[in-house]
């Protein structure tokens, strides 16, 4: 009964190939829904931040037309947004169009004692305009607080006296500054809002707000801080709900800021509010203002292509330049990197995108798109079953039921931890089941187990170059099938604006190849335990020890690179450029530098020497980055399979290289090693 059993597991292999092939065609109509939603965004937007050219000229001599004649240049250099934040006191300060003071300091100006029992802000206009404009809407915003207020004049001037001590006043929120809005908007730009949410929620007033950027042809809206406007009232007004409401009726999104250290609170909810009007942002911190232009032009070129950015923010700073005795920024770097020849805007136009306000993705799903994954779904859990079967036969069917079983409640109960644990579940199998198949096939026609076998010959060079070359092709092939099962099961808005992401990326870098080398060890026999228990029993030898050190160090330094946070050496960054200009989109160097010249070689010397096997160990990395690639959502599967397929090609031609070398090397040593051991 039990060798029945086994028989049947095995036989089984065939129709869960047969289950995993109709799966990928039913996960194929999904993909091509993800495609048409990735060709719904074309339009780039660059925003710059206004609150940094006010504080950079500050330092002019004449900061009014500073600001004036940059944004002219801004403009040219195709800046189509401006910034504008939810201004303080302190940012009309800078802007000159108030002064302030203290209780302390106005005492010292008008020549009076200080008075014991007030603490107050006095606030002073720089003209009549600027006291039109910005009296009643201070006034309005301290009595919401609850601050007192009062005329008050000095030499003329028009002011105020507020009811709080200076440190308090200076740090309350008030509306933008509405002659700026003006005058921006009078000059071509678009505004892009930064809200806060460190005051009450207002509905009347915020609703106040959006009216006049409706007016002015807002569409999006970045915040600043740690959440979202309406955040930390939601629970007792269900702000979200009411501030969502509002953007909606007017047509308004907000911007995914990338790679902040922690997504602002409520975002995911006001993002579902908007239903996912939502833009993914590139900000340029004011450190790297400061690079090459054609660095960051570059940057600005692969953020839009391979990341699905669509807003890219830029910042400057001031700085004292001893070397030129004066007070510099990087405005003209900036201006540089996007307008010369060659530079940001060029580059990004010639990648098919137009400069305009940011758009968010229009998400295609077709009416059967659930049929099709559930059809994928089915097939994920016939690729994971097809790798129990090659290490544990017999459990090769109980493991497709408990994984459909499993999957139906995981759905029920957890939907998003049921697509990401088989959509990582996939991602490992495909590539481990590829590199395994590949080493049975290098088992069956390569050298025997026991070498004493007179019947074996070995194959000519060519033959063996052949059925590694057709082999490299197939384990490729079987890898990218599990392509299609992560996009389906993944195939979801969130994840192409990460509000969501792949989880496991670690896990799928070393699952692999720990279980390549558990089957290269184990079960290229017949597998019993006594072969365990030898391996168990080897006497541990210096050579072993520091090996064992050799690949502690490469897996570690694999790791860091594994990730967004992965460091790259300089030497890998040239490279990475080279390829960028060259063939407008760069494969992995891990691949084409590495693992598939590897595999061939690897391959190629295994149909002679059975123990060349184990290079396959380091070889499977290039079938796991291939599918890891695809499960970066954000990036667009078209750029991802290009990707992969310049790094398969490239890696192709090094691998023949690598052959050819090892052909001249093995001749030479089997010519000069008998007169090396006389």
């Amino acid at each position: 009964m039990q060798q029945k059993w086994q028989r049947w597991n095995i036989a089984s292999r065939k129709w869960l190939w047969i289950i995993v092939i109709i799966g990928v065609l039913a996960a194929l109509p999904v993909v091509y829904d993800r495609l048409q939603t990735e060709k719904s965004s074309k339009t780039v937007e660059f925003v710059f931040d206004y609150r940094d050219l006010v504080e950079v000229a500050s330092y002019r001599s004449n900061p009014k037309d500073y600001i004036s004649d940059q944004l002219d240049r801004l403009k040219d250099a195709g800046v189509q947004s401006m910034a504008i934040y939810e201004s303080t006191l302190e940012d009309y300060r800078k802007a000159r169009r108030l002064m302030l003071w203290g209780a302390a300091d106005i005492a010292n100006l008008t020549d009076t004692v200080i008075p014991e029992n007030e603490n107050y802000t006095y606030v002073l206009f720089t003209s009549a305009d600027n006291s039109d404009a910005l009296s009643s809407m201070i006034r309005e915003a301290f009595s919401g607080l609850d601050i007192g207020t009062e005329d008050w004049s000095f030499r003329g001037q028009q002011g105020l006296i507020i009811k709080t001590p200076i440190e308090d006043a200076t740090m309350k929120p008030l509306q933008p500054d509405p002659m700026t809005l003006d005058m921006l908007h009078g000059k071509g730009f678009n505004i892009v809002p930064r809200l806060v949410d460190s005051l009450k929620y207002n509905q009347e007033a915020v609703q106040k707000l959006l009216d006049r950027y409706e007016e002015l042809g807002v569409k999006r809206i970045l915040f600043e801080g740690e959440s979202v406007k309406g955040y930390n009232d939601d629970a007792d007004l269900k702000s979200l709900d009411a501030f969502g409401k509002l953007m909606k009726e007017r047509g308004m999104g907000i911007a995914a800021i990338e790679n902040i250290k922690a997504q602002q609170k409520g975002f995911n909810k006001l993002a579902y509010e908007l239903d996912y009007n939502v833009a993914r942002l590139y900000s340029l911190s004011e450190k790297d203002s400061g690079l090459s232009p054609e660095i960051i032009a570059d940057r600005f070129a692969l953020a839009t292509k391979d990341r699905n950015i669509r807003m890219i923010y830029l910042n400057t700073i001031p700085a004292r330049n001893t070397a030129k005795a004066q007070v510099t920024d990087t405005l003209d770097n900036l201006i540089t990197s996007l307008s010369d020849p060659g530079g940001a805007v060029d580059k990004i136009e010639d990648n098919g995108f137009t400069l305009g306000q940011a758009t968010a993705f229009e998400v295609v799903d077709s009416s059967y798109q659930r049929y099709f994954k559930l059809g994928a779904v089915i097939g994920a859990v016939s690729m994971v079953a097809l790798l129990v079967s090659f290490f544990i036969p017999w459990l090769t069917l109980p493991a497709w039921v408990l994984g459909l079983l499993g999957s139906a409640g995981l759905l029920v109960v957890k939907p998003q931890l049921f697509e990401q644990a088989l959509a990582l579940a996939v991602a490992i199998s495909a590539p481990t089941v590829a590199t395994v198949m590949a080493i049975r096939k290098i088992n069956e026609q390569g050298p025997p187990l026991r070498t004493n076998k007179l019947t074996y010959t070995v194959m000519s060079p060519k033959r063996r170059l052949v059925h590694s070359l057709v082999l490299y092709v197939k384990t490729a092939l079987i890898s990218l099938s599990a392509v299609p099962f992560v996009i389906a099961l993944l195939n979801n808005i969130t994840y192409s604006l990460v509000l969501n992401q792949f989880r496991g990326v670690s896990l799928l870098h070393l699952a692999p190849i720990a279980l390549t080398a558990l089957y290269v060890l184990l079960y290229r026999g017949e597998f019993t335990f006594n072969k365990t228990g030898q391996l168990l029993r080897t006497p541990i030898t210096l050579i072993m020890v520091i090996a064992a050190g050799v690949l502690a160090i490469m897996g570690w330094y694999y790791l860091t690179r594994t990730g967004n946070s992965g460091s790259v050496s300089p030497l890998e960054m040239t490279l990475r450029t080279f390829l960028e200009n060259t063939v407008n989109i760069r494969p992995r160097n891990k691949e084409f530098l590495l693992a598939h010249p590897l595999f061939i070689l690897g391959a190629f010397m295994a149909y002679k020497y059975r123990n060349a096997a184990f290079i396959m160990i380091i070889a499977v990395i290039g079938q796991l980055s291939m599918v890891d690639t695809f499960a970066h959502i954000h990036s667009p599967v078209l750029i991802s399979l290009i990707r992969g397929l310049l790094g398969l090609g490239i890696g192709l031609i090094i691998g023949l290289i690598a052959v050819g070398v090892w052909q001249i090397a093995e001749g030479c040593w089997k010519r000069w090693s008998p007169l090396l051991k006389k």
